[in-house]
């Protein structure tokens, strides 16, 4: 097993990038082999900073990089050789598996379409994000690679998210919900409206409209919307962790008496912290491309990169393009 990982995309590249994927290529051994792609140079200098260097990475020089701020298609056109491009051909080329990157979102997307193509029945790719709960995490796609989505994309965006439910978090009979503005069949615009007739008609299961309300409260696995809604349900998301973060520190540190309270409750704290820990979901699935790419947030630091790897193993390993070629094959079938 081979995945390419893009060392010089995120803004803690290519430091963070390297450790993480050295420490996949060290726990998960030789069964697995790192592509380092990216800047040699700048890549030799972060692996002189690991304590040991396993055997099983390979560095790929690409001397261009696609900058967060760049114009996605007119950044994978013009920069022929930066290292979002040269991991997506290592795929495309059968020398890679799976491809991780930390870069501009956009860029990757657009690289991961343009050259690896979508897989049979699919129409468009869409980002497959774990989003935690105090119960199960759910999958919310898309999370923003389509702003734009007609009834029947958002259909498949419920198949391929079931498949990541079933194979990556291990919920037999993923429950999906279509996000919108009431519960009831009649609530949304035209295209959630007939989404919703789509779906009922499907073999998924599903179980109607979701509100915002609704998300994390751990009874629905899967949350399906176009890729404008999902991206901004994701950002607010975070903001609001981090809100809530900063709120508690601030409180705590009012008095003597709050600090001593959060002194006792810092197991609490920390367990709380980690389960919300973005880092631990290992970075998001494009679905619906000839290939495994995962992406991460840009500011991922090597423990998300690490998990990334991992996610990418464990798709390969459920071989998740083959279920679901076969789940969007079976809604095609019904129609």
């Amino acid at each position: 097993m081979r995945i390419a990982v893009d060392t010089m995309g995120g803004d803690h590249a290519p430091a963070e990038i390297v450790a993480g994927a050295v420490r996949a290529a060290a726990e998960f051994g030789a069964s697995l082999t790192v592509l380092l792609v990216g800047d040699r140079d700048a890549i030799d200098g972060e692996l002189r900073k690991q304590r040991a260097v396993p055997s099983n990475l390979e560095l790929v020089h690409a001397s261009q990089v696609v900058e967060m701020d760049e114009a996605p298609v007119m950044a994978i056109r013009r920069k022929k050789d930066s290292s979002i491009g040269r991991a997506v051909d290592l795929v495309k080329a059968g020398e890679a598996d799976a491809v991780v990157s930390a870069g501009n979102t956009g860029a990757v997307v657009v690289a991961a379409t343009l050259k690896l193509r979508t897989l049979q029945g699919v129409e468009r790719p869409a980002i497959a994000t774990v989003m935690p709960t105090p119960g199960r995490p759910f999958v919310l796609i898309d999370a923003g690679a389509n702003t734009d989505c007609s009834s029947p994309l958002l259909v498949q965006f419920a198949a391929m998210g079931s498949v990541y439910s079933r194979q990556i978090l291990g919920q037999q009979n993923p429950v999906v919900g279509l996000l919108s503005i009431g519960g009831e069949s009649s609530k949304g615009n035209e295209t959630t409206k007939e989404a919703f007739r789509l779906l009922q008609e499907s073999d998924l299961n599903f179980r109607g409209n979701v509100e915002g309300h609704d998300l994390y409260r751990g009874e629905t696995d899967v949350i399906v919307c176009d890729g404008f809604v999902g991206n901004v349900v994701l950002k607010t998301s975070e903001s609001a962790a981090h809100a809530v973060g900063f709120w508690l520190k601030q409180e705590f540190a009012r008095n003597p008496v709050r600090m001593f309270g959060a002194l006792l409750l810092r197991g609490a704290l920390r367990a709380i912290k980690k389960r919300t820990n973005a880092e631990f979901y290992g970075g998001a699935l494009l679905t619906g491309v000839n290939g495994v790419c995962i992406i991460t947030h840009g500011a991922s630091k090597a423990l998300a990169i690490y998990h990334a790897i991992r996610v990418a193993r464990e798709s390969l390993h459920h071989k998740i393009n083959h279920l679901i070629e076969e789940q969007v094959g079976s809604l095609r079938q019904a129609t």
